[in-house]
Formats: structure tokens, sequence, C-alpha cells
């Protein structure tokens, strides 16, 4: 049988991982209305990979004989003010994901949970992945400033981005 507190907090990671596919897809919504395909399809790929994520723990709890809690998803901000700021964003959440993950990682050493400190190397591994993939983004926003041609290059760049 497994840890409860391990448990229970990976049925909270589902819910931060389903969170970032919510927050991603409003930040897709917000890349479309500015008429950015490219930006919105960057971010229609990370909802894609958060669902993925969610669906990898989900089966990891399911494996381990456990019970699955969906939670509430609570409403992603609605309006961004530049291209910059949803960047900027998203750093902050991963940010925020990436403590999520460490506190489980330390859960399961404290509890001598093995397995699930195995398993979640891969969550490791991709924090650490997706905050240099969006500062290296942000680096290159600020390097163009507010130029219309560096980001419709970009634009186009994401648009080829694929899951």
């Amino acid at each position: 049988m497994a840890n409860k507190k391990i448990i229970k907090q990976l049925n909270h990671q589902i819910n931060r991982e389903l969170f970032s596919a919510y927050l991603y897809m409003a930040m897709g919504a917000y890349c479309d209305e500015k008429g950015l395909r490219g930006f919105s399809n960057w971010f229609i790929v990370q909802v894609k990979e958060e669902l993925e994520h969610a669906k990898i723990i989900y089966d990891y709890v399911n494996d381990l004989g456990e019970k699955i809690e969906l939670l509430a998803i609570e409403a992603p901000a609605k309006s961004f003010n530049s291209i910059l700021d949803l960047f900027e964003k998203t750093l902050t959440h991963e940010k925020s994901v990436t403590k999520l993950i460490w506190g489980l990682v330390s859960l399961a050493k404290q509890e001598k949970d093995y397995a699930t400190e195995n398993f979640l190397t891969l969550f490791v591994k991709e924090q650490i992945e997706e905050e240099s993939n969006v500062r290296a983004i942000i680096d290159k926003l600020k390097f163009i400033k507010d130029s219309g041609a560096g980001i419709l290059k970009l634009d186009s760049e994401f648009a080829l981005r694929k899951f």
C-alpha cells in the first residue's frame, strides 16, 4: 500500500498539471486574439505536454492501486500585457511547478518511498528543461523589444513547434 501523504500530493500535482494546461490555453487564446498563431501554437503544444504530465502521474497513482482524486481547477489569468509578459508569467509559473516537484521528491525521500523518488526524476529533468527554454525565449523577446519583424520571425518559428 502506498504512502497516503505521497498519494495526496501526487493527486495535488495532477491538479497542478491540469491547471498548467488551462493557463497555457488562456495564453494561447491571448496570442490568437493578437493574430500571432505561431505563439499560440507554442502554448498549445505546452497544453498537450502538461496534459501528458498529468496523465503520467495519473497512471502512476493508478498503478499503485490508489484512488485518483481530481480537484477543482481555478480559472487562469484572463489578461496579459504583452508577449513578453506571457513568457515572464510562464517562467514564474514553471518555477512554482518546479518547487512542487522538489517538494514531492523531498517527501518521497523523507518517507523512504524510493519508487516514487525514482518516478519523479523524469519531472525534475523536465522542469530544468522547461525553465531553460522559457528563459531563452524571454532573452530573445528582450533583445528584439517591440520590433514587429522580430516578433513575426519568432511567430513563424513557433508555428513549426510540434508536440
